[in-house]
């Protein structure tokens, strides 16, 4: 039996699975919120115009151009102690042209990212841009990553929010920002054609195979922590994408088209592999694109996946009914991620609680973006109230991506920063607002009387929209 409506469903709709209600989206939402929802559905997600946006290829040719360019130099130069002190100053030098090229594209992603969210009449679609971008996460701590994470954002995961999870995965595992951040360009197989060819040569080199890419797709990206699988099957899976690569370098291995995925042949580590109880034959490429396939399909895939939508959109203790629901619809699907969308936007529990998530930063930063229509400048100022707030656009701590409960989010400190960011808000753009009148707008049934009454009270226009950023209400979705 079909939950009746509620007065609050159109501000859920709107803030916990979009991204903050603009003025006029709840009566835009009406009286069917699920109709709301499912109609963001249809179509192509939107693309993120925005003017310097480059592909990943073009980015790491210009840096792959850099590196060429200091090993040509060094070539011309012998190595003499003289030298090798001016080869230290070209390296820094790099260090710095690389740095040259990759910030200022770091800024347009970022704040093309931001612009998108502000605006999108399918908020939805972007919540979940971002959700999956979190579960496949790349950080920009890592030099290497950091020009290309927006253009992973925007190839791996924004092309196929609407689609499969195994396309998504299989775009993902072959991006090369996966595959820099967690080094698997670096992967070499023991009994590889390279590392073989290095023993009859009687050539020392630093040989061997890397297992954080196939740690983190079977920890984090498919079967989850407790999904059956043991550290054999780690290093049987790292041995299976030895050779997933990146097209480009330089030397010998200098192959492919720069900066595309390339499977080099010569590091694979050769042999049929069992993982999971199953025996994959050598068939190159095709072996770990098997075995990632089988993986997308997996039950234990299915619920971890369940169990993190359940999360981000429910509760942080995500209701069991709830996850068994979703990891029905991923699985009868195929992986079919629009069917489990459906899926969560029909759960009775989406909607019985509201205001039972906390915003992360970057909820509350671009909540207050579409709240007030504040303009998304060029350069770093639009970026700011991220990093003030502890979540800089593509940094999360770890491969786990940034953390999805309250308890991670709402200590004093952090909710401090918060109450002093909305008052330099208010300070600055509270003269253009009525706070009195928008707050209805914004949380519509969610309001309670005790923010209504100190708004409307207020000592003036900047205070109340202060008081109305930093209400209790306005801080959760």
């Amino acid at each position: 039996m079909q939950r009746m409506r509620s007065p609050v469903d159109s501000a859920i709709a709107a803030n916990r699975f979009g991204l903050g209600a603009r003025p006029g989206d709840l009566a835009d939402i009406g009286r069917d919120p699920r109709a709301w929802l499912t109609a963001q559905l249809a179509g192509e997600p939107a693309s993120v115009d925005y003017p310097g946006l480059r592909s990943t290829p073009q980015i790491l040719t210009d840096a792959l151009q850099i590196r060429r360019e200091r090993e040509a130099a060094r070539r011309a130069v012998k190595m003499s102690e003289e030298a090798a002190a001016t080869d230290s100053a070209g390296l820094l030098a790099d260090v710095m042209k690389l740095g040259q090229l990759y910030r200022p594209l770091y800024v347009s992603e970022a704040t093309a990212r931001l612009q998108t969210a502000v605006g999108s009449d399918r908020p939805f679609i972007e919540r979940l841009t971002y959700f999956w971008a979190n579960h496949f996460a790349v950080s920009i701590d890592k030099a290497l990553v950091l020009g290309i994470a927006g253009s992973f954002e925007r190839e791996a995961i924004r092309t196929h929010v609407l689609g499969s999870f195994t396309d998504m995965l299989l775009a993902v595992e072959r991006h090369p920002a996966m595959l820099l951040y967690l080094d698997n360009q670096q992967s070499i197989g023991p009994d590889s054609p390279l590392a073989q060819r290095a023993a009859r040569r009687r050539v020392k080199a630093k040989l061997g195979i890397n297992e954080n890419l196939a740690r983190e797709i079977l920890e984090l990206h498919t079967l989850g922590v407790n999904g059956g699988y043991a550290q054999a099957d780690v290093t049987s899976f790292a041995q299976v994408i030895s050779g997933w690569s990146i097209g480009g370098g330089t030397g010998r291995l200098a192959s492919g088209p720069p900066g595309e995925f390339l499977f080099r042949a010569e590091l694979h580590e050769p042999g049929t592999k069992s993982l999971l109880g199953r025996r994959y034959a050598d068939e190159g490429y095709a072996q770990g694109e098997a075995v990632l396939r089988d993986l997308a399909r997996s039950p234990a895939t299915a619920r971890h996946l369940a169990t993190k939508l359940a999360r981000h959109f429910i509760a942080d203790e995500p209701p069991a009914a709830a996850v068994e629901r979703l990891t029905r619809a991923f699985l009868a699907s195929n992986g079919d991620l629009p069917t489990v969308y459906r899926a969560l936007i029909d759960s009775p529990e989406a909607w019985a609680q509201p205001l039972s998530k906390f915003k992360t930063p970057t909820d509350y930063v671009v909540s207050s973006y579409r709240a007030l229509a504040l303009p998304v400048l060029e350069g770093k100022g639009a970026l700011a109230g991220f990093e003030v707030l502890g979540q800089r656009t593509w940094s999360p701590g770890s491969p786990a991506g940034w953390p999805d409960t309250g308890a991670d989010w709402n200590g004093a400190s952090a909710v401090m920063k918060r109450v002093e960011w909305a008052d330099a808000v208010g300070q600055r753009v509270g003269g253009m607002h009525d706070a009195a009148q928008l707050a209805p707008q914004l949380l519509g049934a969610t309001l309670s009387e005790a923010t209504r009454t100190a708004v409307a009270h207020a000592a003036s226009a900047a205070q109340a929209l202060t008081l109305l950023l930093a209400a209790p209400e306005f801080m959760r979705r």
